[in-house]
């Protein structure tokens, strides 16, 4: 899914940005406010007769159900990936949270991958997994997996990662902090 145009991907360009959209997951925050609309539906007109206990747990099971599901799909809509000359940062979302800011001295080298899909992570999101590492995945497709100098790694889905991955290595190799590869 891709809309977002890149930066000049040149090692002296001084901002490299790029992003992955994943616009299925506005049908997630459909259904978390489709939720949200039956809690206060119930709310306002039941016509329930078991008694006030029973509607509170649903008006409130309703309504809370539908925060998660929509917050929880808004926050991971699209990623952005800003690489500036000293780190590179990740922002989720509309409000950009999660966010995560590593800077290029921690990083140790950079590689491009072909396919990264939110089943291999456990799904959509900011992801962790003890054999991999951490993942932002907002979509299947293309990738960086970026290798930290303290051994674990760093995986995000962005369009032109090609692109990326040449800009870290060339700015890794300026300032004499990756690794050869």
């Amino acid at each position: 899914m891709r809309d977002h145009p890149q930066a000049d991907d040149s090692p002296h360009t001084d901002v490299w940005t790029g992003r992955a959209t994943n616009r299925v997951q506005w049908l997630l925050a459909l259904v978390g406010a489709a939720c949200m609309a039956l809690g206060i539906e119930l709310a306002v007109d039941s016509a329930w007769t078991s008694g006030v206990a029973p509607l509170a747990m649903s008006v409130v099971g309703c309504i809370a159900a539908g925060l998660l599901v929509l917050f929880g799909t808004l926050a991971f809509v699209h990623v952005d990936l800003k690489l500036d000359k000293e780190s590179v940062e990740i922002r989720c979302g509309h409000m950009g949270l999660p966010r995560r800011r590593i800077p290029l001295s921690h990083v140790a080298g950079a590689d491009f991958t072909a396919l990264v899909t939110p089943r291999h992570w456990g799904g959509w999101g900011y992801r962790w997994r003890p054999e991999m590492g951490t993942a932002v995945v907002v979509r299947r497709g293309e990738g960086i997996v970026l290798r930290l100098w303290d051994g674990h790694t760093f995986t995000i889905t962005v369009d032109n990662a090609e692109s990326a991955v040449r800009v870290i290595r060339a700015r890794l190799r300026t300032t004499g902090r990756g690794s050869a590869r």
